[in-house]
């Protein structure tokens, strides 16, 4: 079903259930060694979502949806992406960020997993059926947070600033905030205000990492459209297409810069490279290799 203004969601459907795709890419890092995410794969369990299940119990093989992208390789996609956010993480708080924020939070289990420094307050930021599915299940599992840790129930398209003062956010200090896969699932005025919210509520030395997609129609061409009829052959009823907005939208490199934020950047190919990976040059990967991994800080 396409997006529409207000439309809601739990982790098995529209937009929530690419928060729980993205989990199990996770969770086949975290098997192949690649990054160390234990709770991912339990989460995903918990969610239910039939396709994802028989794909991480191997009932077909990810060569069915694509004979180049093995396994393997998703696993290493995902570790690319996950090491990036955390890094940006890592240092925040190398450098005395006390406070991190991730938005749209989804099956993200950093704030159970990342080693914080002590004083640290982590606040997840997602819809109310989310968070609470997540927290209650992470809870049932015994997982205990590793800094204080705050959910902000609130819809991003909402007043979600004032909802995440009211739980305890200080503006006046440097905070690392994480905008990770969430950009394409917004339209283009919205990320515009994210990233401008996201700065006013941020101290000088505050960190953000997030992605560029510069051309997200690459999710319903053709080619993304064979991918995702091959994946409903196999159980899945999630269509890209109908998620993503489309349409021009700013580079948000260059908005970060406009609105006074040091920016670095690198190309996933580039990414991939610098963690000892290669990335296929094929078709089936059109709508991923444009991909551009962002990174900011604020003087």
């Amino acid at each position: 079903m396409a997006r529409s203004d207000g439309d809601t969601w739990d982790l098995a459907s529209s937009v929530g259930a690419t928060a729980t795709m993205v989990a199990a890419q996770r969770a086949l890092g975290h098997r192949e060694k690649l990054i160390e995410d234990p709770y991912a794969e339990p989460l995903v369990r918990a969610v239910g979502m039939e396709f994802i299940l028989r794909m991480l119990d191997g009932d077909f093989s990810f060569e069915d949806i694509d004979p180049v992208f093995t396994a393997r390789l998703a696993a290493e996609a995902m570790a690319v992406r996950t090491r990036w956010f955390d890094q940006m993480f890592l240092d925040a708080a190398a450098s005395g960020v006390r406070q991190a924020v991730i938005l749209a939070s989804g099956l993200d289990a950093r704030a159970y997993r990342l080693p914080w420094p002590d004083g640290t307050v982590v606040f997840e930021v997602d819809q109310p059926e989310v968070i609470a599915f997540k927290t209650t299940t992470l809870a049932d599992l015994g997982a205990t947070p590793t800094a204080t840790h705050r959910t902000v129930a609130v819809d991003l398209r909402e007043d979600w600033p004032s909802a995440l003062r009211d739980n305890g956010f200080d503006p006046k200090q440097p905070t690392a905030w994480s905008a990770e896969g969430l950009l394409i699932y917004l339209p283009s005025e919205a990320q515009d205000r994210l990233m401008e919210d996201i700065t006013a509520l941020s101290a000088p030395g505050s960190y953000l990492a997030t992605e560029r997609v510069p051309d997200v129609a690459a999710f319903t061409e053709e080619r993304s459209k064979e991918l995702s009829d091959r994946m409903k052959q196999l159980g899945s009823d999630i269509e890209m297409g109908d998620l993503v907005y489309k349409g021009e939208r700013t580079n948000v490199i260059d908005h970060l810069r406009e609105l006074g934020w040091a920016v670095t950047a690198s190309a996933m190919r580039d990414a991939h490279a610098a963690n000892g990976f290669d990335v296929p040059d094929d078709a089936s990967w059109s709508a991923f290799t444009d991909l551009i991994y962002v990174r900011a800080k604020l003087g």
